[in-house]
């Protein structure tokens, strides 16, 4: 019986660790300029976590097996533990879970506490159950104010996110349940969320952040390859849940341009 622990054992270790080595499960290329340290970061991470994970799973198949009933070998013993060998593999397991936080601390800090680019295209995106609203600006750069008491997601994108007509600075803000922006270009998004905690995520530009009822959070990405990519929400935020995706067109700067007039002139 313990030979067969054994194999077991190391079977599903030796085969579930293949599957991560050849990337059969893995993010889709990335298209950001971020993705590339991301990724280098992630490979790097799983490969210490790897070698710890199939290291403890073979010692633990060798031991099922040396250990097993009926073995000819010595039995195993009850210990109260070893402190010196606690505090080695605790320190060791802080010294690689700190050292890789400061490895991926600039990644990091590069999306969400440097400013974006003087620029840089704003877009705010809002969860709301169970859709994503994408507005832009318009020409004077400003976006308008938005009032709770005229959000009315049964009538329309502008009227989702409340939008007060009244103001001069929301008359030529472009509200779309599709996210346009122009390749090569960063993009500041300001996150927002108007019920429950929603979490924007575009697996493609290496992008996640959760949006959290009463906060604008600003952050940003530059994507460097036009195409359409999925947006999805990757926190639970109730029964519709599963239906809250979205999609990123990235385009190339003219097509952007000619989008965002048409939309303008839509509204006049």
């Amino acid at each position: 019986m313990g030979l067969v622990l054994l194999v077991v054992i190391w079977l599903i270790t030796l085969v579930s660790t293949y599957f991560f080595v050849a990337k059969t499960w893995w993010l889709p290329a990335g298209a950001s300029a971020a993705a590339a340290g991301i990724d280098h970061h992630f490979t790097v991470s799983f490969y210490l976590m790897g070698f710890v994970f199939v290291a403890a799973q073979l010692v633990l198949g060798y031991l099922v097996w040396k250990y097993r009933e009926g073995s000819s070998s010595q039995k195993a013993s009850y210990s109260h533990g070893n402190t010196t060998l606690e505090v080695v593999w605790t320190v060791l397991t802080t010294i690689l879970f700190v050292g890789l936080n400061l490895a991926s601390s600039s990644i990091w800090a590069a999306e969400r506490f440097r400013a974006a680019e003087a620029n840089a295209v704003p877009v705010e995106v809002t969860g709301m159950q169970f859709a994503w609203y994408f507005r832009y600006p318009g020409p004077d750069g400003k976006f308008g104010l938005t009032k709770p008491e005229l959000e009315d997601a049964s009538a329309g994108s502008e009227a989702a996110l409340g939008l007060d007509a009244h103001d001069p600075a929301s008359k030529d803000d472009v509200v779309s349940g599709v996210m346009v922006v122009p390749v090569n270009r960063e993009i500041e998004v300001i996150l927002r969320a108007h019920d429950v905690i929603h979490s924007f995520f575009v697996p493609s530009m290496r992008f996640k952040q959760d949006a959290v009822p009463g906060l604008a959070i600003h952050m940003h990405f530059t994507p460097i390859q036009t195409g359409d990519y999925e947006i999805a929400c990757a926190e639970l935020c109730g029964l519709g849940h599963y239906k809250m995706h979205g999609m990123l067109k990235v385009v190339s700067q003219e097509e952007f341009d000619k989008w965002l007039a048409a939309r303008e002139a839509e509204k006049q």
